[in-house]
């Protein structure tokens, strides 16, 4: 078996030199063409058609480019502290950042998923999984912030999310590894029977978007890996791949290959939530911490709970049940009909195609072949519509053009394939510069697909761009897919390790994008609304800055009477009442980063001095023509000096 598992990954390696060495320097159909720099351009002042959400892997966070330029407009901070603009530093988001596990400042972001309504993307919220501390966040796209984020309790790995049900009644998250539940000592090596995978079902507020945890499947010790919900016909279920059936705890790329195949999780979660909703299932513990954020306060505040429902997928019967797929699967795509389920095992050749229908058929003929662990699996034949014959070699991921067509990732041969729904043909192949994962349509995992582009997010860059050393941002590339060929027209750098991306025609959001906040709807506890009311005072050895900022001077902005030990909170309320105009703050010495207010906003920093000295503060967003002479001075007295606690704006002190 193991000579079997090299002569597969050196023939992968062997096809990968052989596409890089044929097609990098091919320019005639690629982004060198004049009528290709004409389709990506996007003229001074025109805006891009399409957003597109990129996972920043690694980095935590997400980030948000425009179709067809590839200009990349914002990173959103969601599960990694982010000193650009103080998120998880300032007082008011650190709370964000908190776990069972204490506060984590990283992350690991991977799927990013925007709210549906019909099955149809409708801009509202997009979410996204954090894999290394299993965590959901949800996002606005009005303000393009983070509002939510719930940890995973008895969860590891956090992988098989953050994907939604077709109107946002739940956004799952599966479990990577398998691992105890509940977590106790326990021999690795006795893991199979008693290690579980539990995937959670987070019910969304129709209103709010709030998050709540309803329920977990606690299915068997296997590996879960990516999923998608059934759509149209097939909604109420969802689908999950899983690998490791042999549940080995090592040595997995040989000792996980066992078996002839592995398993799709076909999940009825319409049924289980009646189940829940009707007092079935158990409460076991859990604790896990749900954190939000209050655009009205712009605080945000932790609450641990504790303990879950969790149903054995035994116990409900006709919900749960395995499709074999070929081995090693990664992605499980559901086309917009919901009538086609799409595996792939990674070292295959071929797409298998399931039927919805027969996979009901199955169901209803109790068409099995055995079970595991109780949980029926379908016999193969029996829900098998048809087959792509690819000839590419790793197929990763597919989504769908809205015109009848998929298109699926090889990484191992770095390309993207066109194939036929309903006659499983290929009709189209290009390669990709290299190792692509995932791929994005715009919509493309939804009922209503904008087939215009397609970006492959590759995980290879190097000879693509100008050369900075060992470490190398990964590439996307942006492929026409208007006609019936594919067209390579565009190439560019993505920040971190982008896994997943999610794309929306622009004019879905754009309209309804927070410009700034409100002043007179700010209840931020410290907030500052004019001048005449900012101040300091001191409570022991805290003492509070109530200050505001506005072009281009802070207030008040001379500041003495703090002492070497106080805890100095600086609470920022920028006055600005316009488009674009920030304010920054940053203060020497403060063992954090700076921040960005925005206008309308309150954010607060804390300064624990340590030296006796005059210490300047200054705005870091240049704001205006005096931008320079936006500063101001603290005075640091000895801890037990007698210096009057007093400020000023320009003459006069106040004490």
């Amino acid at each position: 078996m193991k000579t079997i598992q090299k002569l597969l990954l050196g023939l992968g390696a062997g096809l990968l030199l052989v596409g890089c060495g044929n097609n990098s320097n091919d320019n005639s159909s690629g982004a060198m063409a004049s009528s290709n720099a004409e389709q990506v351009y996007v003229a001074p002042g025109e805006h891009d058609e399409f957003y597109a959400f990129m996972s920043g892997g690694y980095s935590g966070n997400l980030t948000v480019y425009g179709l067809p330029s590839g200009r990349m407009f914002k990173e959103i901070p969601v599960f990694s502290q982010f000193p650009t603009n103080g998120y998880g530093y300032s007082e008011e988001t650190k709370a964000m950042l908190n776990t069972s596990f204490g506060f984590i400042p990283w992350g690991d972001s991977h799927h990013p998923d925007i709210s549906q309504t019909n099955g149809e993307l409708d801009g509202r919220w997009i979410f996204i999984n954090e894999n290394n501390t299993p965590r959901i966040a949800r996002i606005s796209l009005t303000t393009f912030e983070t509002d939510e984020i719930i940890e995973i309790p008895n969860s590891a790995g956090n992988h098989a999310s953050s994907y939604v049900t077709e109107n946002t009644e739940y956004v799952v998250a599966g479990t990577r590894f398998a691992v105890p539940n509940p977590q106790k000592d326990m021999p690795i090596d006795d893991m199979k029977g008693k290690f579980k995978g539990p995937l959670t079902f987070i019910k969304v507020d129709q209103e709010t978007g709030h998050m709540s945890i309803d329920f977990q499947l606690n299915m068997p010790g296997f590996n879960y890996d990516l999923s998608h919900p059934g759509r149209d016909k097939s909604h109420g279920w969802f689908f999950f791949t899983s690998y490791n059936t042999e549940e080995a705890n090592s040595m997995l790329e040989v000792n996980a290959s066992q078996n002839d195949k592995d398993f799709i999780a076909a999940v009825n979660w319409q049924m289980i939530a009646e189940y829940v909703k009707n007092g079935g299932g158990t409460k076991v513990a859990g604790t896990y911490a749900h954190n939000k954020f209050d655009e009205s306060t712009m605080t945000a505040t932790t609450e641990m709970k504790e303990g879950v429902i969790s149903v054995d997928p035994r116990e409900v019967e006709g919900a749960v049940y395995y499709i074999p797929v070929p081995k090693s699967p990664h992605g499980v795509d559901v086309d917009p009909s919901g009538q086609y389920i799409i595996g792939n095992g990674k070292l295959s050749t071929q797409l298998s195609v399931y039927s919805f229908e027969k996979m009901m058929k199955a169901i209803e003929d109790k068409d099995y072949d055995g079970d595991a662990y109780g949980i029926p699996i379908l016999s193969f034949e029996s829900v098998l519509e048809g087959v792509v014959d690819s000839g590419g070699l790793g197929p990763l991921h597919t989504e769908f053009d809205g015109k009848g067509n998929g298109y699926t990732t090889f990484f191992i041969s770095s390309e993207v394939v066109k194939w036929k729904i309903g006659t499983w043909e290929v009709l189209d192949r290009k390669p990709t510069y290299y190792s692509v994962g995932h791929l994005m349509i715009p919509g493309g995992n939804s009922r209503k697909p904008y087939g215009k582009y397609m970006v492959s997010l590759n995980k290879i860059t190097k000879d693509r761009y100008l050369p900075v050393g060992p470490e190398l941002e990964h590439s996307a590339q942006l492929y026409d897919i208007s006609g019936d060929k594919m067209k390579l027209i565009y190439d560019f750098p993505t920040h971190g390790e982008p896994h997943y991306a999610a794309g929306i025609p622009a004019d879905k959001i754009k309209s309804q994008s927070k410009k700034y906040y409100e002043l007179e709807e700010n209840n931020h506890e410290y907030a500052v609304k004019n001048e005449a009311n900012t101040r300091v005072e001191r409570n022991g050895n805290e003492v509070h800055v109530y200050a505001t900022t506005v072009r281009s001077h802070f207030a008040p902005d001379n500041i003495e009477g703090i002492k070497v030990g106080d805890k100095v909170y600086f609470h920022i309320t920028n006055l600005e009442q316009d488009f674009d105009v920030p304010h920054g703050f940053a203060m020497i010495g403060a063992n954090t980063s700076e921040i960005l207010i925005m206008p309308g906003q309150t954010k607060t920093i804390v300064w624990e001095p340590k030296r006796e000295g005059v210490w300047p503060f200054y705005c870091t967003d240049f704001c205006s023509a005096l931008h320079q002479e936006m500063q101001g001075y603290v005075r640091v007295s000895a801890k037990n000096s007698n210096t009057k606690l007093r400020w000023k704006l320009d003459e006069d002190w106040n004490e």
